[in-house]
């Protein structure tokens, strides 16, 4: 009952108050000081300097500001205050689904080396499409915006677009912070520390340096009790025996390198050329996992009996086997020029970056379950090593009128280049002596992806005043791509054992070859008319896309057949292999408004959403490897309310409230991939018409409160509160073979001592130690029991729940200068 209460909170201040996200009232940290005044927020998500109020489509803007003030220093704490937005926060080491107004008909489950963020939303690095969960130090502003932007912007988005606006190099003087943030949280041990300094130094009055450097060292609160001490050599079950299994604690640690460095060149007025190094390089211990639903009901063996797991995980426990770290490293160089042309200004935007992967996974839930005798082996334990790199080159090319007048134009075209390699290594030590075998590798699956994508796209949009106050703007895009994939699998192991290969040609790859082209036309038809300066209605009917791909599983050889119990392959069947695009056409109204004297702002948004084709996860025949296959159709409809009111000079609340009603139109079949038990074949589903989406929460809200006044010369005192809630979550489509997660709200207060260029602030988050779930990994049907050789059982721990945060104590000082 306390979540719906939150929820009917949010919703009722979001509607008495609401719009632009709770940065509403942050003041603009724009270059130009004409258009950073009152309390506008300048946002440039038209290609031109434009307010909040003033966009006619749904867009959230965080100031610099209000990241401070809310600490939101990550893309899950960002998008936690926009209407619309959620992100499955599976902690640093997975690759965390964002989704746009319910756009997501996968499973919750975070997925391994996933470098997309589920595809929907591109996400911007200044001018550069670049995915990536970019901490957001030194920047302007981080700018939301929600529905389909390809006719704006180089890269085709599906459900919207998320823009970094880093600071840039200012001439006017040598300036810069010295940041620091110490923190703890409840369930773990230890202090964490994130600091960090940024400086700009200006070489003459036309060239100029700022360069950052933070680093994180997050101390965690997960722990593992059951880490196998040598892995293949000693029995993973038995708990009480510390020779075995050995406690390893706060392994989900996380240690972050972030570092820009950029060249700010002006050489005339009518020039301006940024070149600029991002790096983000994250090394982390483990995931942000717990079992502790391995206590909640008995688990199923092969025999057909329930059996109690024999001890008892905690609400901040990973039962897992082994240790899973990670490394992601992010790196990208950007070359930016803006020319004023007179009638129009020219940009230029090159890209290039680098993503690499390495990772270490527990393997043996699975292994054990498919039947191919690995959980007959007393001591069998497994990890999977995956490495992966990708290297991307971007070009766009825009031109935006600017000579004033009833209409305006956005003319543009973009290249992108992708390469893509990856390979798995399943490790299972000792396994071959059990064959009666010498090969110390012990090698037992190899699996290796290349891919090449390119994608080309020519956009622009056309606007024109048609009357005073009413505009009228149409857009459109071309794009086409070309995607090939090169698979190969192998099994060395079991090649060597049964097979008479020859151990010093232990891994043969057959590549095999496939790919797709192409091609299509979206397009964008919007409306506004502008009552007075301080009202805006809005229409827009636009399309979006996101490109199909292959998944990255190697093909089966011809003839296979996956019922057959002697075939121990993992593999794609050839309608597994690769999978097509999907589109959306998206329908929405919306109302900008200001009130008393524009201390009330009020803004909300009315949508639906046509999903044609849409993207669906689901796993194969052979192995049960998670593949993504087309839907045939699903659609999500849903209302959003921001706003905020300056109640005083001193005092400001803000609010949103967004409701996402997202689910299946038309039978999906074999949609959902389930068990029946130990020994059982994997089962499937159908998706039904009417199936609510997994993924996104139907209620959200978000409450922030903000007081600050002067005590002195120079000194002010403040004090903030901020409350997220929302409802409940599916992990599956329509709530069948899976989990429901309840719903939950998080508060946070914090007080600040601003003195000159010194502020302190002293900080709660997650003020109630709330112990929440945000996402699963498997389905619960998965936690089994079964028995090796001798007829000892053997605990399958599959599935398990991600977790936000526990209670987070902290202070954060800044001195700048």
């Amino acid at each position: 009952m306390q979540i719906k209460r939150n929820v009917r909170t949010a919703l009722l201040i979001g509607s008495i108050l609401s719009p632009t996200a709770f940065a509403g009232t942050a003041h603009a940290q724009s270059e130009d000081p004409e258009i950073a005044t009152g309390n506008a927020i300048i946002v440039t998500a038209t290609r031109r300097a434009d307010t909040v109020q003033d966009v006619p489509f749904n867009i959230a803007a965080v100031t610099s500001e209000s990241l401070e003030a809310q600490r939101t220093l990550d893309l899950e704490s960002i998008t936690a205050t926009v209407p619309g937005v959620y992100i499955v926060d599976a902690g640093p080491r997975q690759g965390n689904t964002i989704v746009f107004r319910g756009l997501n008909a996968d499973p919750l489950t975070a997925q391994d080396g996933d470098n997309s963020g589920g595809g929907t939303v591109s996400i911007y690095v200044g001018e550069i499409p670049l995915y990536v969960n970019l901490r957001p130090i030194d920047m302007e502003r981080v700018e939301v915006l929600i529905g389909p932007q390809g006719t704006l912007y180089g890269a085709g988005t599906l459900g919207g677009a998320v823009r970094y606006i880093p600071n840039r190099p200012q001439f006017d003087g040598i300036s810069g912070e010295v940041r620091a943030d110490l923190y703890s949280y409840k369930h773990g041990d230890g202090i964490s520390t994130d600091t960090g300094m940024t400086v700009n130094v200006p070489v003459s009055d036309r060239l100029a340096f700022r360069g950052s450097l933070d680093l994180l060292n997050d101390r965690g609160f997960i722990d593992q009790p059951f880490v196998v001490t040598d892995i293949g050599a000693v029995n993973p079950d038995d708990f009480s025996n510390p020779d075995a299994v050995r406690r390893h604690k706060d392994t989900n640690w996380a240690e972050i390198v972030n570092a820009r460095a950029a060249l700010r060149w002006q050489p005339v007025d009518a020039v301006d050329i940024n070149l600029t190094y991002y790096l983000q390089d994250l090394k982390v211990g483990g995931r942000q996992l717990t079992h502790n639903s391995l206590n909640d009901q008995p688990l199923l063996d092969s025999n057909g009996d329930f059996v109690d797991f024999p001890v008892e995980v905690g609400d901040y426990e990973n039962a897992l086997r082994v240790l899973e770290p990670n490394r992601i490293k992010n790196e990208l160089i950007a070359l930016e020029a803006v020319v004023d042309l007179g009638f129009a200004e020219l940009t230029s935007a090159s890209g290039y970056s680098k993503y690499s992967d390495d990772g270490n996974r527990d393997q043996t839930d699975l292994l054990i379950t498919l039947e191919y005798s690995y959980e007959l082996f007393p001591t069998f334990t497994s990890r999977t090593q995956e490495t992966g790199e990708e290297e991307t080159w971007t070009q766009e090319l825009r031109l935006v009128s600017t000579s004033g007048g009833p209409l305006s134009w956005i003319v543009g075209g973009f290249f992108n280049k992708r390469e893509s390699d990856s390979l798995s290594l399943e490790f299972t030590p000792n396994l071959d002596v059990y064959y009666g075998t010498d090969y110390p590798q012990n090698i037992e699956y190899v699996q290796a992806v290349t891919e090449d994508l390119k994608e080309y796209a020519v956009f622009g949009e056309v606007g024109y005043e048609i009357l005073s106050g009413l505009q009228v703007t149409l857009g459109g895009r071309y794009y086409k791509y070309n995607y090939k994939v090169a698979s190969a699998f192998d099994l060395p192991l079991f090649e060597i054992a049964f097979g008479g290969r020859d151990p010093a040609n232990d891994i043969q790859l057959d590549y095999e070859e496939s790919g797709q082209k192409k091609d299509g036309f979206l397009w964008k038809v919007n409306a506004s008319y502008e009552f007075n300066p301080d009202a805006l209605a809005y229409a827009t009917v636009s399309t979006g896309y996101r490109i199909g791909s292959g998944n990255g599983i190697a093909a089966c050889p011809p003839g296979f057949d996956p019922n057959d119990p002697g075939n121990q392959t993992l593999c794609a069947l050839p309608d597994e292999f690769a999978y097509g695009p999907d589109e959306t056409t998206n329908y929405e109204v919306g109302f900008k408004t200001q009130w008393l004297n524009r201390r009330l702002t009020l803004n909300g948004a009315l949508y639906y959403i046509d999903w044609k084709g849409p993207q669906l996860s689901t796993v194969t025949l052979a192995g049960g490897l998670p593949i993504t296959v087309n839907g045939a159709g699903a659609e999500s409809k849903g209302v959003e309310l921001s706003g905020s009111f300056r109640v005083t000079p001193d005092l400001t609340i803000s609010a949103n409230y967004s409701y996402t009603d997202a689910k299946l139109t038309a039978l999906s079949p074999d949609l959902i991939a389930y068990t029946e038990g130990p020994g059982f074949p994997t089962l499937y589903e159908d998706g039904l018409k009417g199936d609510r989406l997994p993924g996104s929460p139907k209620h959200k809200g978000n409450i922030f409160v903000s007081y600050k006044r002067p005590v002195g010369p120079d000194t002010d005192i403040g004090f903030t509160y901020k409350m997220t809630a929302q409802s409940n979550i599916l992990t599956r489509a329509g709530g069948r073979r899976g989990t429901t997660l309840d719903g939950f709200a998080l508060h946070g207060a914090a007080l600040t001592l601003d003195y000159r260029g010194f502020s302190t602030q002293l900080y709660v988050d997650n003020l109630f130690d709330k112990y929440a779930e945000t996402g699963v990994r498997s389905s619960p049907e998965y936690n089994q029991v079964v028995y090796d050789e001798n007829d000892d059982p053997h605990f399958v721990r599959r599935y398990g729940t991600f977790v936000t945060a526990p209670r987070t104590i902290g202070i954060r000082s800044i001195l700048r200068f």
